[in-house]
Formats: structure tokens, C-alpha cells, sequence
């Protein structure tokens, strides 16, 4: 029987590099908990400690969600954001 693609664990880290780059494409640290998650996912997966579908998945997005939080964490919700002007620039001094 062929080897499924899902239990290739390369076949996760690529999915992770993909997502890495369309991170890079489309900045907001949206792409890239899941490109954490799927390198995990390829590292478990090269380990041989997974063997079904379903236990992949779980694991990519256990792994996906601890890295946004971590991600989250380190980076920061930016403060104050939205710059309020409370005067116009043409008014004098």
C-alpha cells in the first residue's frame, strides 16, 4: 500500500514553509501559528509517534493554537494604534 502524503513528515514541513511565505506576502501574524503548527506536525510526524490522520490534525491544531498565543504573547497587542489628532495642522501653534 502507498504511503499516504499526510504521514510524509516533509510533506508538513513544506506546507509550513508555504504558509511561512504567505505570511511574508500577507503580514498580521495570521499564517504563521499555522506554519509553527505544521513544522510541529512534520517533526511528530518524522518521530513516527502519529500514525493516523485524525491524531495529525489534532496535533497540528494543538500546535497551531499554543504558537499563536505564544506568538501573541511575545509580540504583543500593539497599543495605541490609532493616533487621535486633537487639532488641525494648519491651526497655529
Amino acid at each position: 500500500m502507498p504511503e499516504q502524503i499526510w504521514t510524509v513528515w516533509w510533506a508538513w514541513v513544506v506546507l509550513g514553509f508555504l504558509l511561512g511565505i504567505l505570511e511574508v506576502l500577507a503580514p498580521g501574524y495570521i499564517f504563521l501559528g499555522f506554519a509553527i503548527g505544521a513544522v510541529l506536525t512534520g517533526v511528530v510526524a518524522g518521530l513516527g509517534l502519529t500514525v493516523s490522520l485524525p491524531l495529525l490534525l489534532l496535533v497540528f491544531a494543538v500546535a497551531s493554537v499554543v504558537a499563536w498565543l505564544v506568538l501573541r504573547r511575545v509580540m504583543g497587542v500593539r497599543d495605541n494604534q490609532v493616533k487621535i489628532w486633537n487639532r488641525d495642522i494648519n491651526d497655529g501653534p
